[in-house]
């Protein structure tokens, strides 16, 4: 008996998803717990391995819109060693006749209703795509769709208002070059600029606790964890993987997640778990080169900061003007939890932890 390969479910409210990559190929010879194909869907990518081995015959086409539990393909029980029986076609192949037929000038007038599934039109379509040097199209991934969604539904469910200070990075920066060498030989992760972020932020959100809130219907829950997501850019788009319990964690511990966090990024394995429980987000612009911007909160969240470029700027320190590596802090925060004076003392706290990283790293 075949066995059917049904796509998984892909974590809470995941419906669908799309199968974008056939790792082995119609009518090959697949083994047990070899990679078969990658889901894409608007939260995660996810391989899926084969149970058993035997021949693959595969019943959906790359780059198709998938359900839940449906079936793609089946595999086909076969003794090692045994010849590869000639696989019947996919799906996508099949239908050679429409092609053929596709240049005679009746073909068109006299089949007008089935044309639209036929596949004829497809290369024709390509080909128009292909020949117009002023624009492509193409179809949206789930992850974009999803973060499009996200971004218009924060705009219009949340009173969006941003918040601005700049921090001298004088101390931080001498801190790292200082503790750099002995850092990284001890835990194996070079000392960033991220850690000193996330741990002001837990300072500042144990002593701002309405920004460490949410709306929930008619009621305002405030969370006692302090889970920090941070923002990282992928070829997919943007995805927010989040660091439970940062207040618990040494700095050693928040540079080894987030080191990890890069890699599963990298290789397309973030899973829900990562993704899920951030009450609070820190996103930085600044290794694009970004100067200034008002990020756009991740809903529920009530906060998210924005880092940016560090710059030497001219400030007036004890009445003297010295040059200094400065950065521009961005609070966006939902007014309908957070009061004005709240976001504002939210960031000076941020930015005094930056200028006196000693406090961080003692506790006090």
């Amino acid at each position: 008996m075949n066995i059917e390969v049904k796509i998984p479910s892909a974590g809470e409210s995941i419906t669908s998803g799309v199968l974008s990559i056939w790792h082995k190929k119609n009518g090959e010879r697949v083994s047990r717990d070899e990679l078969l194909f990658t889901l894409e869907t608007d939260k995660v990518s996810q391989e899926v391995m084969a149970a058993d081995s035997g021949i693959l015959h595969t019943k959906v086409a790359e780059g198709e819109e998938v359900k839940i539990g449906q079936v793609v393909a089946e595999i086909e029980p076969a003794a090692e060693g045994a010849p590869v029986a000639a696989a019947p076609a996919p799906i996508e192949e099949k239908a050679p006749a429409p092609v053929v037929e596709a240049p005679k000038p009746a073909a068109p007038a006299t089949t007008p209703a089935p044309a639209p599934k036929s596949p004829t039109p497809q290369p024709q379509a390509a080909q128009a795509v292909a020949t117009d040097s002023r624009a492509t199209r193409k179809k949206l991934s789930p992850l974009r769709r999803k973060i499009a969604t996200q971004l218009v539904m924060a705009q219009q469910t949340a009173a969006i208002l941003t918040t601005f200070n700049e921090c001298d990075m004088s101390a931080v920066m001498a801190l790292r070059k200082e503790l750099q060498e002995d850092f990284s030989k001890k835990h194996g992760v070079k000392l960033g600029f991220m850690s000193f972020f996330i741990k002001a932020v837990v300072d500042a959100l144990q002593a701002i606790p309405s920004i460490n809130s949410r709306l929930d219907g008619d009621e305002l829950i405030t969370n006692n964890a302090y889970d920090i997501g941070v923002a990282v850019g992928t070829e997919r788009g943007l995805i927010v993987p989040v660091l439970k319990d940062c207040e618990k964690l040494s700095f050693a511990e928040i540079e080894a997640s987030l080191a990890g966090f890069a890699v599963k990024a990298r290789e397309g394995r973030i899973s829900m778990e990562d993704l899920s429980g951030g009450v609070f987000t820190i996103s930085n612009g600044g290794v694009y080169g970004s100067l200034l911007s008002t990020p756009i909160l991740n809903p529920p969240q009530s906060g998210i900061l924005g880092m940016h470029k560090i710059q030497e700027r001219a400030v007036v320190v004890n009445g003297q003007i010295v040059a200094r590596p400065m950065m521009y802090l961005a609070l966006s925060y939902d007014h309908r939890v957070v009061d004005g004076k709240e976001a504002v003392t939210f960031l000076v706290r941020v930015k005094d932890c930056l200028e006196n990283p000693a406090r961080l790293l003692l506790g006090a």
